[in-house]
């Protein structure tokens, strides 16, 4: 997730555990120039974290310059390229890239072939029901990418007219789940907890589930619902001085690895998860700290008799 899904965060991620971590959206337009935008560069660094696999995700609209991203990205550690084919942002679409390319699928497929053939890495493809609800194609884009060498799918179960409106439909993945010789298939989209984990795999057919922005502000989520779902082993999940703790460290990371003034403007928005999910009182003083020893200070204040994490998110 772009501007979430960074170091910092995927760092938080891994502590709990968790199988796989995924990067922010990387732009090919902005990687394959003779100088790197300094966005595409901090989204795109430190990619290996010791024992956790990296998936690097790369959108774009030309199979050139996808394969060329998926080449660089592999030579700074990514352990999978994941194609990015179900991005609703205008931003995105408009550009012809992200979930837009589900609206071609022979130019679609043009870009998973080129960067199939680019890379000995994996190569997985995330993407929606559609554009909308007359060309709910996923199920023939993931024939077509299966036949192309594509080892993952992930599927959000709405469409991108939708965005992250309603529910999403786990039922409508299963016609990619009973494609014939089809890759590992994970659901997407509404997963905030063990209960829908199990409800999203039993409709869907999934052999897995992803969780996005129900990680926002709880780190240990994926730790969580992998151990109320497969039983692996559970996390501990911090209350009080701890999560003060926890929160302190992701924002001394955070400030670290982007530096002061742009490391507080980032900073803001995962404070704010983190104290809607501990249902800490005094958000506003977070947002208002003007420096970083002051928002440490408030951290422990705020952090410490909170009344802890909740698991109700949306995702």
């Amino acid at each position: 997730m772009a501007g979430i899904t960074d170091l910092p965060f995927r760092r938080m991620v891994a502590r709990f555990g968790a199988g796989l971590v995924v990067s922010e959206m990387v732009a090919s337009s902005e990687m394959v120039t003779s100088r790197p935008s300094p966005r595409a560069s901090v989204r795109a660094r430190a990619l290996t974290e010791a024992g956790v696999p990296v998936s690097v995700q790369i959108a774009g609209r030309e199979a050139q310059p996808m394969a060329e991203t998926a080449r660089i990205v592999a030579g700074m550690g990514a352990r999978i390229i994941d194609i990015n084919m179900g991005c609703p942002a205008k931003k995105v679409t408009g550009g012809l890239s992200g979930a837009a390319l589900m609206r071609d699928l022979d130019h679609a497929l043009t870009l998973i072939e080129a960067v199939v053939a680019a890379v000995d890495l994996p190569v997985t493809l995330k993407m929606r029901l559609g554009w909308d609800d007359d060309s709910r194609n996923a199920a023939t884009l993931a024939a077509r990418a299966r036949d192309a060498g594509v080892q993952m799918l992930t599927v959000h179960g709405r469409t991108r007219a939708q965005f992250y409106k309603g529910r999403a439909d786990w039922a409508a993945i299963r016609a990619v789940a009973d494609l014939p010789g089809r890759p590992l298939l994970v659901a997407n989209g509404d997963v905030v907890d063990g209960q829908t984990a199990r409800q999203a795999l039993a409709q869907s057919g999934a052999e897995a589930v992803m969780v996005g922005r129900g990680a926002q502000g709880a780190p240990w989520r994926l730790a969580q619902i992998a151990h109320e779902v497969f039983g692996t082993p559970a996390p501990l999940i911090p209350q009080g001085a701890a999560l003060a703790d926890l929160v302190g460290e992701h924002y001394q990371d955070m400030i670290s690895f982007y530096g002061t003034d742009p490391g507080l403007r980032v900073a803001r928005k995962h404070l704010g998860w983190y104290a809607d999910v501990a249902g800490a009182a005094g958000k506003d003083r977070l947002f208002r700290a003007a420096s970083p020893a002051e928002t440490l200070r408030l951290i422990a204040e705020v952090f410490a008799d909170a009344p802890g994490p909740q698991l109700s998110r949306a995702a």
